[in-house]
């Protein structure tokens, strides 16, 4: 059996490497904006790319206690369309897309919930939540959102382990709770041919899916 007594260490630190998908939870107004309802949604999650830092504390046999800061970059494409089906048109062209660019730092801190260890290999839960801000946008841009965000996180890994380290791929899902939707009245610098890009929406919520593989 590899390194037999790495979890009974107090404390212990790693890093991590991965890949982002972020999306969002998009709430339409359903109200005419210069006479057409649109209807947004995001377009085709993109793969963006996360790395992250672990602090580690062993709680007892089973749950530990981790504070894990991270910096992902990725992008989000809004889609709109009009009930009408008349073409959408801005000052991004003649598509109805507008390209969301994210730098977000997250500070979460979670419950790791580990199971019996099985030979090398020990999967586990993993719960918890905390605090973004948004480094990225472009306030150029039609749509613009807000810098801080508070989450809950939730997901499931398998710790294998190694003769010097441990690796563990770790899948989770990371939900916000504020509304990050900068309205047009906060916006000076945005052109009326713009306005329906945040008018048509009254709600965005990030979402992102993370594949992580933790060093430890």
């Amino acid at each position: 059996m590899n390194n037999p007594y790495v979890d009974d260490k107090l404390i212990h630190f790693g890093f991590s490497l991965g890949v982002n998908f972020m999306g969002y939870g998009v709430t339409d107004t359903n109200e005419p904006v210069n006479g057409e309802i649109y209807h947004a949604r995001v377009r085709n999650l993109m793969p963006g790319f996360s790395v992250g830092f672990i602090t580690d504390l062993r709680l007892s046999r089973h749950l530990n206690l981790r504070f894990t800061p991270g910096l992902h970059f990725g992008q989000r494409t809004v889609t709109y369309k009009t009930e009408s089906g008349a073409a959408v048109r801005g000052s991004e062209g003649n598509g109805p897309n507008t390209d969301i660019l994210s730098l977000p730092i997250t500070l979460p801190l979670y419950l790791k919930w580990s199971a019996e260890r099985e030979k090398n290999y020990r999967p586990y839960l993993i719960f918890g939540g905390g605090a973004s801000y948004d480094f990225g946008g472009q306030k150029e841009r039609p749509l613009y959102q807000k810098k801080w965000d508070y989450f809950i996180d939730f997901g499931f890994g398998c710790d294998f382990y190694f003769r010097w380290f441990k690796f563990c791929p770790e899948l989770k899902y990371q939900i916000g709770f504020a509304n990050m939707l900068t309205p047009v009245s906060d916006r000076p610098e945005l052109g009326k041919p713009d306005y329906f890009y945040t008018q048509a929406l009254s709600r965005l919520r990030n979402q992102m899916i993370t594949l992580i593989f933790n060093f430890e």
